[in-house]
């Protein structure tokens, strides 16, 4: 662990700096080349990345750029699409992308182009409280066994046949899921949709879904962690890196190689590079085999082409950069078991971020401004 320091408590010390927020364009020049920068940033969304962003959005206050404070709240994937849409923070994060009806919304709001790209890359666990349950093997048709109710024991034949070797506990399982709107959901229900045709039928994937009777509920990944412990006999799908924090016990999931993957920085590694990512970085994570851990997702950062503070665009380029290009921030990625994007995707989004912009019109508005400003001139110069 980085300076020998838990994550878990340092996201519980940190209610990131307080600084001034900059109304102007002092400061205007781009962190990156060695100005000071100063502005106040809101930011809101997926769960799934919250350890590491607020670790990094704290060491980069700290030793990056003391006068920028970014405060981030882990309210689940859709409330971050929500906020991000209406306007009340200066950036959102999710575990989806924006679809065609996000961004035609975020266009009529704002008079500009929303944008959006990944930032990095991290798994979903499929968790117990119980240590002796550590590496038990399933695989997606048995998963959705359990989250459907058809399977309620650990010495379910369809564990058992799975997990030879291993003496399961003969508890009942208690399933615990999102209670909130999540991009984790979706990361999870999209493995099992695509992985198993009844659950498609019946649940389908998104980020809230109309679950089985008899599940516990949990807000956020914390909260599925929470439900987990409390439960003799609790299951749940959480982050990585709550897991991990966790002390929780994690499955090996069976790929489509027909390997068991045990959910590591390696094995998401391996599925993310398995990705084809379009121009536009809407994609998803399906059918991984190899090394890699299957059931694996993307978050996404939605910020504007306009309409910021010159301040706050500059923050909100330099953070971001920072945030993929340094390398301690790199360190705190692996640390956490998540995984940093490929250096041709990186160059690829440090290339989108920069398109964050200040200006009032952006990419939309803009062009309206410059065709009234050449009728005007238009209009002088016949008078």
């Amino acid at each position: 662990m980085r300076n020998g320091r838990s994550k878990l408590a340092v996201l519980a010390a940190i209610p990131l700096l307080a600084t001034a927020c900059s109304n102007g364009s002092d400061g205007a020049d781009n962190g990156s080349d060695g100005a000071e920068l100063s502005a106040s940033l809101t930011g809101a969304g997926a769960s799934f990345p919250d350890p590491l962003f607020q670790d990094w959005m704290h060491t980069y206050s700290q030793e990056s750029q003391p006068g920028v404070s970014i405060n981030y709240q882990s309210v689940g994937s859709g409330a971050g699409i929500e906020q991000f849409l209406e306007q009340t923070v200066d950036f959102g994060s999710s575990e989806r992308y924006l679809t065609d009806e996000d961004l035609a919304t975020a266009a009529g709001n704002r008079g500009c182009d929303a944008l959006q790209f990944p930032v990095v890359f991290g798994s979903v666990v499929i968790a117990f409280d119980n240590p002796d349950l550590d590496g038990l093997v399933l695989d997606a048709e048995t998963i959705a066994g359990i989250y459907s109710g058809d399977i309620t024991s650990y010495t379910d034949p369809a564990i058992a046949d799975l997990n030879p070797d291993m003496d399961l506990p003969d508890d009942e399982i208690i399933p615990v899921h999102r209670s909130d709107s999540s991009g984790t959901t979706e990361v999870f229900t999209h493995y099992l949709s695509t992985e198993v045709q009844s659950w498609a039928d019946e649940y389908g994937s998104g980020g809230e879904i109309d679950w089985a009777p008899g599940l516990v509920g949990g807000q956020g990944n914390d909260g599925v962690a929470q439900g987990i412990s409390q439960n003799p006999g609790g299951v749940g799908y959480v982050n990585q890196a709550f897991a991990q924090e966790a002390g929780l016990a994690a499955a090996k999931v069976i790929n489509s190689d027909g390997e068991a993957i045990a959910p590591t920085l390696e094995s998401t590694t391996a599925a993310s590079e398995e990705a084809e990512i379009p121009e536009d970085f809407r994609f998803s994570i399906d059918n991984i085999g190899g090394e890699g851990y299957p059931i694996a997702g993307t978050n996404w950062i939605f910020t504007y082409t306009c309409g910021y503070e010159q301040a706050e665009a500059d923050a909100i380029i330099d953070f971001w950069t920072w945030a993929l290009t340094d390398e301690g921030a790199n360190e705190i990625v692996a640390e956490l078991g998540y995984a940093p994007l490929g250096d041709e995707l990186k160059e690829r989004v440090l290339a989108e971020i920069e398109r964050t912009n200040s200006e009032n019109g952006g990419d939309t508005a803009d062009a309206d401004a410059d065709a009234d400003a050449d009728a005007d001139a238009e209009d002088d110069s016949e008078e």
